[in-house]
């Protein structure tokens, strides 16, 4: 079966985002690119855009990864709350769920605090200090 994982855009920030998931996640970034490594003198990038991230992978779990990259300055913005994309996180366990999302959540916004919801299972919604929206839950069945 095919992997699905996200991958997150940022402003010059996906560096900084990443270091902060790893030391939620735990683990050690498999890939890390600059714009810088791929320059030449046919595709040369801008010295405002060479330390930019072109790709980072950061793996969770067993088969999951999460990963991202910052967008050249020439591209414009990205806005996080412009498309409203959602991070989904099934725990293993209600603590795991509680250290996932007081993890991520610190500095952020919290939109639905983590608890007991009305169909059983534990869950919360937040959006991260970068604006990223992210949904934890456990369910014990």
């Amino acid at each position: 079966m095919a992997f699905i994982n996200p991958y997150i855009h940022f402003n010059g920030n996906a560096e900084e985002a990443f270091t902060f998931y790893r030391s939620v996640f735990g683990g050690e970034f498999a890939k890390i690119m600059r714009y810088k490594d791929l320059s030449s003198p046919e595709y040369p990038v801008a010295e405002n855009d060479a330390n930019r991230l072109m790709h980072i992978a950061l793996p969770i779990g067993k088969s999951n990864v999460l990963m991202g990259s910052d967008v050249l300055e020439i591209m414009g913005q990205v806005t996080e709350n412009d498309n409203r994309n959602t991070i989904s996180i099934t725990a293993e366990s209600r603590e795991e769920a509680d250290k996932l999302f007081n993890g991520l959540a610190e500095g952020g916004k919290i939109e639905m605090p983590i608890t007991d919801g009305p169909f059983g299972s534990y869950f919360g919604m937040f959006a991260d200090k970068y604006g990223i929206q992210w949904m934890v839950a456990f369910d014990a069945k």
